[in-house]
């Protein structure tokens, strides 16, 4: 990782060629776009075939993604993080906010439980449920979950009553 001084080989090669001559700084993604060949997918490497930009690529998009995190999973050609990484980062993320967290308490079909893990491409989460002392884990899917917490909150204000119709004859539905 010398930072070499390449002004003055220029300026040989220049004299020498009767030219002029322009250099350009090449990094390893621009190396593995020249050099082309596949990658880990089977398929073309993305560089090669229609990148033009590199855009910066953090290890966060790889956990976001659940993605192993050893070098040979995450590793291009180049030797950096995987351009693909950052092609799905996006719909993960959006699609992590339509389900609970992990430790979120949820309502199931096979009753109340807490999600231990996130599925993000089955629209899923796997919830532990307790019943005596009976410990089962169920893969939920996304629409049949109840958010307990959101509920728990509604039953509340239903039971408090209505505050806008003090006066009586209330009809919006609020116990009074």
């Amino acid at each position: 990782n010398k930072k070499l001084n390449i002004h003055q080989l220029q300026n040989t090669l220049s004299q020498h060629l009767n030219t002029r001559i322009e250099m350009r700084l090449v990094g390893p993604r621009d190396i593995a776009k020249i050099m082309g060949g596949f990658g880990a997918c089977g398929a073309p490497r993305c560089c090669s075939t229609f990148l033009t930009d590199f855009s910066p690529i953090s290890i966060r998009m790889a956990k976001e993604q659940g993605i192993s995190l050893s070098p040979q999973e995450i590793t291009g050609m180049c030797g950096r993080l995987r351009c693909c990484l950052i092609y799905e980062y996006e719909q993960y993320v959006e699609a992590k906010k339509t389900l609970p967290k992990v430790g979120k308490r949820v309502g199931t079909p096979y009753g109340v439980g807490k999600v231990k893990d996130v599925r993000v491409l089955r629209e899923a989460v796997i919830v532990e449920v307790v019943e005596g002392e009976q410990v089962e884990r169920y893969e939920v899917f996304r629409h049949e979950l109840e958010p307990l917490e959101e509920l728990e909150a509604l039953q509340k204000k239903a039971e408090q009553g209505c505050t806008k119709h003090e006066e009586g004859g209330c009809d919006c539905g609020a116990k009074g």
